[in-house]
């Protein structure tokens, strides 16, 4: 079959500061989205808050707009700050965002898939991808095969000439193994096929999964991007070539809105010290939660295996700050476990200055069956944290107190 046509040809745009190459990651953030000539020389990004703007009649929507804005759908400034930070994050030729990260999802696995095509996915995923790959896909003829944990050992012979897509997600939701990327690349690669990751929970500051061999990196930015819990966003970093056969507005319609926009890219300048201080809580957390007798098991990247153990320190500066586990009191234990926390809300998110605390077996993974459940190793006993920027020693406290309580 052949390709489908690539998109509209790029609108030239003002060129942002260049940022030199001696500047670490924080000093990007700070400064990687700065365009003075555009911004009226506000240091702070003004906010485009407009759907359409003016341009002079000799130019046709379909024509070289020689660095025009026209709609706010196909592109706006605000917008474009944000894309540039994540951008230059992820180390990508291109970035686009999408108003939210299920948008980016859906429109990067509609976009590179066609009928007869096969993707390939580990079954530890999202729940919200889990839906999309097994209600949405097969209606359009595209054959979807989940593998277990264990393809991780030798991904090489679980995918085939017709795979034309592999989806992983590393560390996975919400049991944590650790991924090789490198191995799932150069697999996808012997056979043709294209490699996604979502790095939502590993964030671009503690992992880089095109530098690992990857095709294109997704993000809910919702979460640890953004960090607050006040926006929904999505995004995709990948080649600019590649990024070509992705609709993100034409069709799809999958727009950022540029408020929502501004916030992640004033949000973005404190990830690396957000990120940081969650490395950290997520240390002493899984460390003394290991240590509770009411505990059963602690899911963290690493943990699983010495050879997890050794993925995870080649391919990850930080381990994150998601931490799961299971209560040996069973699923009777959870809700009384949830409500005695004084410091955690109960929410369905992550990746927030607040820790929030979830049970997935009735929030992220409810549309699951007992038996899909069970095959990924959620029972009704698993409860994860998303562990904020507070004292360490105040989350520690918190948890030992509320797993105390449990007899």
């Amino acid at each position: 079959m052949t390709e489908p046509p690539p998109g509209p040809p790029p609108k030239q745009r003002v060129a942002f500061d260049p940022i030199p190459e001696w500047a670490g990651v924080t000093t990007r953030l700070v400064h990687g989205g700065r365009r003075p000539e555009l911004n009226a020389g506000a240091v702070a990004p003004p906010i485009y808050q407009t759907s359409t703007f003016h341009f002079p009649a000799a130019h046709s929507e379909s024509a070289d707009r020689g660095g025009l804005y026209l709609y706010s759908r196909l592109e706006n400034p605000t917008v474009e700050v944000a894309t540039e930070i994540l951008r230059q994050l992820e180390g990508g030729e291109e970035a686009r965002l999408f108003g939210s990260g299920m948008g980016a999802i859906s429109s990067t696995i509609l976009s590179l898939t066609r009928s007869g095509d096969e993707v390939v996915a580990l079954q530890d995923l999202y729940g919200g991808t889990i839906d999309l790959l097994t209600d949405l896909l097969p209606r359009f003829g595209i054959r979807v095969r989940f593998v277990p944990p264990e393809a991780n050992d030798a991904p090489e012979t679980v995918l085939r000439p017709e795979t034309r897509l592999v989806w992983l997600e590393s560390p996975t939701n919400p049991t944590l193994t650790v991924v090789d990327i490198a191995r799932w690349a150069r697999a996808a690669d012997a056979v043709g096929a294209l490699l996604v990751v979502d790095n939502t929970f590993a964030t671009p500051i503690n992992q880089q999964p095109l530098s690992l061999g990857a095709d294109l990196v997704v993000h809910s930015a919702t979460k640890y991007l953004a960090g607050h819990g006040d926006l929904l966003a999505g995004a995709l970093v990948g080649p600019e070539a590649l990024l070509r056969r992705i609709d993100t507005k034409s069709v799809f319609g999958a727009t950022l809105d540029p408020f929502a926009a501004f916030l992640l890219a004033r949000s973005l300048r404190t990830l690396s010290l957000r990120v940081e201080r969650q490395n950290e809580n997520g240390r002493q957390v899984a460390a003394a939660l290991a240590r509770h007798a009411a505990v059963r098991r602690v899911f963290y990247p690493g943990r699983n295996s010495p050879v997890e153990e050794a993925i995870a320190a080649r391919q990850m500066r930080g381990r994150g700050g998601m931490v799961s586990i299971s209560l040996r009191g069973g699923a009777e234990a959870v809700d009384p476990f949830l409500k005695r926390l004084r410091l955690f809300h109960v929410a369905s998110s992550l990746g927030s200055v607040e820790s929030l605390v979830s049970a997935p077996g009735i929030t992220s993974h409810r549309h699951l069956s007992p038996e899909e459940l069970a095959a990924r190793g959620i029972d009704g006993s698993v409860v994860r944290f998303s562990l904020g920027i507070e004292e360490p020693d105040d989350l520690v406290r918190d948890l030992t107190e509320a797993l105390d309580a449990s007899g």
